[in-house]
Formats: structure tokens, C-alpha cells, sequence
């Protein structure tokens, strides 16, 4: 079993309301664990839902992206972001959202 912090705990189990708890409770949506940032995280496990034939969702992600997360920084061991993990796993959901956060927070 890992070694998670109460967001990243959140994120496994797919538990958005004790990820959204976590993050009024001080969680930094920044904050790195198991190798990911929590945004990179939730990517993680929401493309794995795919994978296993069960519906795709983008709700952990779009909460982070609401809450701060930033999808551009690179994070985590693999040292990419979380903008390019969504595109590599096919998240096609967290893709448009993401596409969408550059665009509401371009400054040109």
C-alpha cells in the first residue's frame, strides 16, 4: 500500500467529495506523491476507468483545474505534464478541459 496524503488517497479510491474535503482542508493541488501530482493522478485513474470498460469521467480533474492545478507544469518522476499525460493516455475528456484552462489563462 502507498504512502498517500489525503488527496492523493482520494483520487485512488475515485472519492471526489473527500478529494474536494481534502482541498478546503488545506491540501495543495500541487502537491506530488506515488510519483504524481495530484492532477497528473487523477488523470491517471480516470483513464483507467476507460481502459477497464467502465465509463470515462473527468470530474477529479476538472475540480483540480478549478481549484489551481496547473496542467502545464511538469511534475512528478515522469517529469512531464499533466497536459501531456491526458493526450499520451487518450483522456480525450481532460484533454478538452485542459485545452480550454490554456485558453481562459493565456496572456496574449
Amino acid at each position: 500500500m502507498r504512502n498517500y496524503t489525503a488527496g492523493h488517497d482520494a483520487i485512488e479510491n475515485s472519492d471526489l467529495p473527500k478529494l474536494r474535503e481534502a482541498v478546503r482542508m488545506g491540501a495543495d493541488v500541487e502537491e506530488e506523491a506515488g510519483g504524481l501530482s495530484l492532477l497528473q493522478h487523477a488523470i491517471d485513474v480516470e483513464s483507467q476507468e476507460l481502459l477497464n470498460c467502465n465509463h470515462l469521467s473527468a470530474d477529479m480533474t476538472s475540480f483540480l483545474l478549478e481549484a489551481g492545478a496547473d496542467p502545464l507544469r511538469p511534475a512528478g518522476d515522469i517529469r512531464i505534464s499533466a497536459q501531456q499525460m491526458a493526450v499520451e493516455t487518450g483522456h480525450w475528456m481532460a484533454t478538452e478541459l485542459i485545452d480550454e484552462w490554456i485558453k481562459n489563462h493565456s496572456t496574449g
